[in-house]
């Protein structure tokens, strides 16, 4: 079965953040359809690369060399095929690699494994990109090709849920203690993260699932509204909870003083994340509402400003020069591709052999970002060791 055409759970583990917190939500998404985007879709076929590649190098005699190439041959008429895919898959692959060639005996490998986790969550199962056993240590391993949204592997409810599902299926045969979690990103700076933890807190995460589990299936407990359980939520455009919520963060402010304090502005800006990300959840909701026909009170939908464009831009041309209105050079604008549009041309490594002395690295405006950031902080506020320098 193909990536794209896997079944997913009501209760599944990729949107466990958002069931685990908010509980409502479970129910809430199934009367809106499961939709998918170009960037999914990319990722689909991200995945089923890596899929290959790790079978080809841990199960030769399914996936050989020649089977690997064709079917990459086949994945290459795609049009969402990027070149950058064998580069990501390698980082992948060879993440894999290390962590079973540091193990002190060759371990139990699946790839793409089912997992049930249904025992701690009802009718629960996923599909976990990579399962490693060595010794005592469970290993599970998830690629991820999105570069939108960093995941960390620390105490991620995504992968203790597989990582419940592997241990139940295994540990009848495997004196299982410790559980290994690591994400790889590959089109992130830092886009690998590992965690790893006894197996007794693992299973205290399956008792804390049990019971939020069962409030979810049942459609009770509480909804939660917040940037991200809101934000892959398909019923957030239209979620009462979280209309109220973001209302009560942009209006309900009582009596305060007349000017805000930094610790005041810190709390907003992380408060008024999810309003702005509303309200174009809104905006295109109303849009939609509109466009079927129906009436959203002093709200309309109207054609955007229109644009021109050739009908034979070809033909266009010719017909201006051969009539000298205009000369041929003067309809065609040459300029040279930027840094990035060459490396990615060439290649990442054809460019740093080839001109890597030519480049530079620009200082990058500053920008306002979450302290959990990894980038470091700057300020415009001289330090005594900046200012010693100067004096001397």
């Amino acid at each position: 079965m193909g990536h794209e055409e896997r079944a997913h759970a009501l209760l599944s583990a990729s949107s466990a953040h958002r069931w685990l917190k908010c509980t409502k939500s479970a129910r809430l998404e199934e009367q809106f359809p499961d939709t998918t985007s170009e960037a999914a879709k990319e990722g689909t076929l991200a995945h089923e690369l890596a899929e290959l590649r790790v079978r080809n190098y841990f199960r030769p005699a399914d996936v050989s060399k020649r089977k690997l190439t064709f079917a990459i041959k086949k994945m290459k008429e795609d049009p969402l095929w990027d070149d950058e895919m064998l580069v990501h898959t390698e980082t992948y692959l060879d993440h894999i690699k290390q962590t079973a060639l540091k193990l002190p005996s060759e371990p139990y490998v699946e790839v793409e494994k089912r997992v049930d986790y249904s025992q701690y969550a009802p009718d629960g199962f996923g599909t976990a990109d990579m399962i490693m056993i060595q010794g005592n240590t469970l290993y599970v391993i998830d690629f991820k090709y999105g570069k939108g949204v960093p995941v960390s592997a620390e105490e991620n409810p995504q992968m203790m849920l597989y990582a419940l599902g592997a241990y139940e299926s295994c540990k009848i045969l495997y004196p299982i203690e410790r559980i290994h979690l690591a994400i790889v990103q590959p089109r992130l700076p830092d886009g690998i993260t590992e965690w790893e933890c006894p197996l007794g807190e693992l299973l205290e995460f399956g008792d804390y699932v049990k019971e939020r589990a069962a409030l979810a299936i049942a459609g009770t407990g509480e909804f939660a509204p917040g940037e991200k359980t809101c934000k892959f939520c398909r019923a957030r455009k239209q979620c009462r909870a979280r209309s109220d919520y973001n209302v009560k963060q942009a209006f309900d402010l009582g009596e305060l003083p007349p000017l805000i304090t930094n610790e005041e502005a810190g709390k907003r800006l992380m408060a008024m994340r999810d309003v702005a990300a509303y309200q174009k959840d809104l905006q295109e909701w109303a849009l939609s509402e509109c466009l079927a026909g129906k009436e959203v009170p002093g709200w309309k939908a109207v054609e955007g400003r229109r644009s021109r464009d050739w009908t034979d831009m070809d033909a266009a041309f010719e017909k201006l020069t051969k009539s000298g209105v205009v000369a041929e050079e003067i309809l065609w604008e040459k300029k040279p591709l930027t840094l990035a549009q060459v490396e990615k041309t060439i290649g990442k490594k054809d460019f740093a052999d080839a001109v890597g002395e030519f480049v530079i690295q620009k200082p990058g405006k500053p920008a306002l970002v979450e302290a959990s950031d990894k980038r470091q902080a700057i300020t415009n506020k001289v330090t005594a060791q900046e200012a010693f320098k100067e004096e001397n």
